[in-house]
């Protein structure tokens, strides 16, 4: 760390400016192009799966061909509101994660790249400062990735499927509104599922100074764990890979509900958040910037 890093941090920060960094943060983030990219993507996903659902139903044969397909698909049908549930679960291996993967990766190493690392520094905030502000604009980013497949897909649902109560997969009855806080729910189970990718992104992104390479190389890990989460000899290992309880939100859907494969979710995200983000904080505090 530079003296001059040193005083910057001896100074009193105020919290309103602390505010009005992460302001510039979400708006700089959800103003790029990239980022636009990637949310109408994840909006279209819903759109795309309410119409091949809607097409494949429209000769009164049931969807997911004989039990195929992401989990609820089969209940589109009857209660759009299952088609939330079906678009989270279809995007959730991939496309959410590879979106925050995205993001994350570029926060720190894009800054580098473009040569605005170092003026960032110039301001008060210090260097802890400036990367928690990334770490929770990254978080917000999962939020907001997450909400906006929810809603597309809600608003699919509505428009070519009736709405209604609807059947837990414990086989019990629920109304419509009680169906919607669920929904919500689970659109912040997932969105607390990614937590630990934007982490390890966040820490991949300060070992380079090309944003490219970092969002490469989050993306490149990303998949490998997917992959190596399918192996049935590494089953004694899978349940330390950050996206093995994933999919736990299902239970959600349960009456009662299960809480054990979510708890162990949300304990593993919050491991890795926090191994991956002291390990970020470890280099990003040493590291020498230059650019």
């Amino acid at each position: 760390m530079s003296r001059a890093d040193v005083a910057r941090a001896a100074r009193p920060v105020s919290p309103l400016w602390t505010f009005g960094l992460l302001r510039n943060e979400l708006t700089t983030t959800f103003r790029r192009w990239r980022t636009l990219a990637l949310l109408a993507v994840l909006a279209g996903v819903p759109v795309l799966v309410g119409i091949a659902v809607r097409i494949e139903t429209g000769d009164g044969s049931s969807p997911g061909g004989g039990g195929g397909g992401p989990a609820f698909i089969s209940q589109i049908t009857n209660n759009g509101l299952f088609l939330v549930f079906t678009a989270l679960a279809a995007t959730l291996p991939f496309f959410l994660p590879m979106a925050v993967g995205v993001v994350a990766g570029d926060a720190i190493a894009g800054e580098a790249n473009a040569g605005t690392l170092r003026y960032l520094l110039v301001a008060p905030a210090g260097r802890t400062r400036l990367l928690l502000t990334k770490y929770a604009t990254v978080v917000l980013f999962c939020l907001a990735a997450t909400l906006v497949v929810a809603v597309s897909a809600l608003a699919v649902g509505a428009l070519l499927f009736p709405l209604g109560d609807l059947t837990t997969i414990s086989g019990t009855r629920i109304g419509f509104a009680e169906g919607l806080g669920r929904a919500l729910l689970i659109a912040l189970a997932v969105a607390a599922s990614l937590t630990g990718v934007a982490a390890l992104g966040l820490f991949v992104s300060t070992l380079t100074n090309s944003g490219i390479a970092a969002m490469a190389t989050t993306v490149g890990l990303l998949i490998t764990v997917q992959i190596l989460d399918q192996i049935p000899q590494l089953d004694a290992l899978q349940p330390y890979f950050f996206s093995h309880y994933w999919l736990s939100f299902a239970d959600l859907m349960r009456e009662p509900v299960y809480w054990d494969d979510l708890t162990r979710n949300l304990g593993l995200q919050a491991l890795y958040a926090a191994v991956f983000g002291t390990a970020a904080w470890a280099r990003f505090t040493t590291k020498d910037i230059t650019a």
